[in-house]
């Protein structure tokens, strides 16, 4: 079957209009020649070894192109976050090597130490992606790991260890190419529910012969193969999971998934998820707050580009990057598509701003995949990451403008709705190019800024330590949910201080294959406190705390207390 090739796919230019100034947290200052904080390369002597099993042997099979993630999760609990690092393996018939998760724990000294055996995770699997979440609340996260053919379910034991427990949670007997996951209470029940995205029917079995020359095999676009729907797990509370896939209103075969959000689009206080689909339009489900949901991807103007066209969805962050109380949206795409930066304008509706605010030409020859929102410089304006890296690593030779390792986007908020790139200003090791795929954030020494975690394709992973210069601060808080569920997913926290504000949500998911740290973080440039901060819990509590000091951590417990911590 003869198809086009990546180098085909329609030129999206992404236009827009209507970007509007907002009340910023903090007035910018003068723009300066460096971002006022570097990304240092610490992987090695952070004790970090890992580099990706793809399994490509040269048959040039569909999987080999797209993975994997990476996570930060506190798996035992101690108040560190440790480090997960999603793995493929070699294809049958085609044995080289073992490969593996990697587990390894924070040793808070800004080393880590490989506990993957330990820890019982020493399983070989095609692995691509990871959802980490605490759906049986018993205080310790468990991980769902998604896999070319049978994902699975690790739950942990709270002794340091993981047992495999996909046939007894019900999760098994589906074989799918899947994706992103993401955990979430979508019915606000106080359990976590499972959402999983699926890419295309593909089977080593069923592989299709794509060529560039008609004659020597490529790889193949998802145009070659029909899509698949995403799944939904409910929650039953007695450790088995219900597929609603069908009855919620999830079920379209059209789809093909690479990334899924969380967010609260309409502000009602109920989940809602925001899927980015390759050559296939983008999906908002809204959460009808009856189990079901309903897909107005196309109404809020977020299903296509502004051509109409549906642009190759990668990664997706959803967060209020204007400090606006509205929730903004960074979709990557393809190269020659541009990123997707979608600010609210009302009545359920967004624009796509990516062009007006800096990030759209500047993106144009990368190929983007993990995507994440956060505030770097701790100035109080949540700026953009990009992971980019090609699919294929003979692009080059077609098309001298496009790489097949590309540096990646590292774009700063200056408070008023412009972007700049400062990613060859925050280190020459964070700038190389790369074949960038899976990225979180995390605060994995505790010092209050966010740190970067990066895997590639077929190449090594990369932990950037976040060192701050300009002596900006933070506020951290630590949820844990009663009602709601224990790791208060779904929670919004938003902080106030001389009339103006900023919100962030717990979390599962976004980003690309990954999973990013559940505490949040606020940056508050040179202030030494807030005036309040609002917790909106899942369960529809809502409780407030005054005056509180910046450059520390607070452990929020529902319906219960507001503890400071010693430093974050």
């Amino acid at each position: 079957m003869n198809r086009r090739s990546f180098l085909t796919r329609l030129v999206a230019l992404a236009a827009a209009s209507g970007w509007q100034c907002r009340d910023a947290w903090a007035a910018p200052g003068p723009q300066t020649p460096t971002p006022g904080f570097s990304l240092v390369d610490v992987t090695t002597r952070a004790g970090i070894e890992f580099h990706h099993n793809s399994g490509a042997y040269g048959g040039k099979l569909l999987p080999e192109t797209l993975g994997s993630g990476c996570a930060f999760l506190d798996y035992d609990g101690d108040g560190w976050q440790d480090i997960l690092l999603i793995n493929g393996m070699d294809w049958p018939g085609h044995k080289r090597q073992r490969s593996s998760l990697r587990l390894y724990r924070n040793n808070r000294n800004g080393s880590f130490t490989d506990v993957t055996r330990k820890a019982g995770l020493d399983v070989e699997i095609y692995g691509m992606g990871v959802a980490v979440g605490d759906y049986n609340n018993d205080g310790f996260p468990d991980i769902l790991i998604t896999c070319v053919g049978q994902n699975r379910l690790f739950k942990n034991t709270g002794k340091g260890t993981f047992v495999d427990v996909t046939n007894s949670s019900g999760l098994s007997g589906r074989q799918a190419f899947s994706t992103s996951a993401l955990w979430f209470d979508f019915d606000r029940d106080g359990l976590l529910d499972l959402f999983v995205c699926n890419y295309v029917k593909w089977s080593p079995e069923h592989d299709v012969f794509c060529s560039l020359d008609g004659k020597r095999k490529s790889y193949c676009t998802p145009e070659a193969y029909r899509g698949e729907t995403c799944w939904l797990f409910h929650n039953r509370g007695d450790g088995t999971f219900e597929d609603v896939t069908a009855k919620s209103g999830i079920f379209d075969t059209s789809s093909k998934s690479l990334g899924v959000a969380m967010l609260d689009d309409n502000q009602d206080g109920w989940p809602d998820l925001l899927v980015a689909n390759d050559t296939q339009p983008n999906k908002l489900y809204r959460n009808l707050r009856n189990g079901t949901f309903k897909d107005v991807a196309v109404e809020a103007g977020i299903a296509f580009s502004t051509e109409g066209k549906a642009r190759a969805g990668m990664g997706i962050d959803a967060a209020d990057f204007e400090n606006s109380g509205k929730t903004g949206i960074a979709i990557t795409n393809f190269d020659n598509e541009m990123i997707g930066l979608y600010r609210a304008a009302g009545k359920g509706s967004y624009e796509d701003v990516a062009t007006q605010a800096g990030v759209g030409a500047v993106s144009k020859n990368s190929l983007g995949f993990g995507c994440v929102f956060l505030d770097a410089d701790l100035d109080g304006a949540p700026d953009l990451v990009i992971a980019n890296g090609h699919i294929d690593e003979t692009v080059r030779n077609i098309r001298g403008n496009v790489g097949y390792a590309q540096p990646p986007h590292l774009f700063l908020n200056d408070g008023r709705g412009n972007f700049r790139d400062v990613a060859s200003q925050a280190g020459a090791e964070f700038a190389r190019p790369k074949v960038g795929r899976g990225l979180a954030y995390g605060d994995f020494d505790r010092d209050g800024d966010l740190d970067i975690l990066m895997t590639t394709n077929k190449g090594p992973a990369f932990l950037f330590r976040n060192d701050q210069l300009l002596g900006n601060h933070s506020i951290r808080f630590r949820l844990t949910g009663t009602k709601s569920n224990r790791d208060a997913i779904g929670a919004t926290v938003r902080i106030f201080h001389g009339g103006s504000s900023q919100s962030r949500l717990v979390k599962s998911g976004s980003s690309y294959l990954s999973q990013s740290e559940l505490p949040v973080t606020f940056g508050l440039g040179k202030r030494d406190r807030i005036d309040r901060v609002v917790l909106q819990w899942p369960s529809g509590r809502t409780e407030e705390y005054k005056n509180l000091a910046a450059g520390r951590a607070y452990e929020c417990v529902e319906a219960g207390k507001i503890t400071p911590l010693t430093g974050f």
